[in-house]
């Protein structure tokens, strides 16, 4: 009896030990599907269509979301690990951005959405494989001034945050009037 206890006791922890990890997974791949159902459904007009403020166009940004997943991944894991993030900034946030667009300026919506399942599901597996230990690890973030952030944080911020923020930004500039030519 002792031994049947022990081992459901066992089993239960080690479900529950990656709860939170499952969790953040799950909010991680319902944002990329979102994403990805959004994206499926546009006309090559609107994939071509320039996000205001941003001058990306909707598929370089999709392609964009996809082709982040494995860096935010991996500046998440240092952490997980207790390592600090160095030497990130904004400008070389912007400059990756920029380089980026420029190699993937005529992205096709199939090859954005592939890399967007790919690297999403690649994503909440390195997520599930965190243990509550990890996730509470914080060390310094150059992105954020060094303050010192849990790896949950930085991936609810980073990974798990970015498609919704792009998917909110599409959805606006797909509903924004074309401009006028001024005549």
């Amino acid at each position: 009896m002792a031994t049947i206890v022990s081992e459901l006791t066992a089993d239960v922890t080690s479900a529950s030990a990656h709860q939170r990890a499952h969790a953040l997974a799950e909010r991680l791949q319902q944002g990329a599907r979102a994403l990805e159902a959004l994206a499926a459904g546009l006309t090559p007009a609107q994939w071509a269509t320039r996000i205001p403020g941003d001058g990306r166009t909707v598929g370089v940004v999709v392609h964009h979301v996809a082709n982040m997943y494995p860096l935010e991944i991996q500046l998440a894991q240092l952490l997980a690990a207790g390592e600090p993030i160095s030497g990130v900034t904004w400008a070389n946030v912007h400059a990756l951005n920029a380089q980026h667009a420029d190699a993937n300026r005529t992205v096709t919506k199939e090859a954005a959405l592939d890399l967007l399942r790919r690297n999403s599901t690649h994503a909440a597996a390195a997520i599930r494989a965190l243990s509550d230990d990890q996730l509470d690890r914080a060390a310094a973030v150059s992105l954020n001034a060094d303050a010192p952030l849990t790896c949950q944080f930085f991936l609810e911020d980073h990974a798990i945050r970015h498609s919704y923020h792009h998917t909110a930004r599409i959805r606006a500039a797909l509903a924004s009037p074309a401009p006028s030519s001024g005549t």
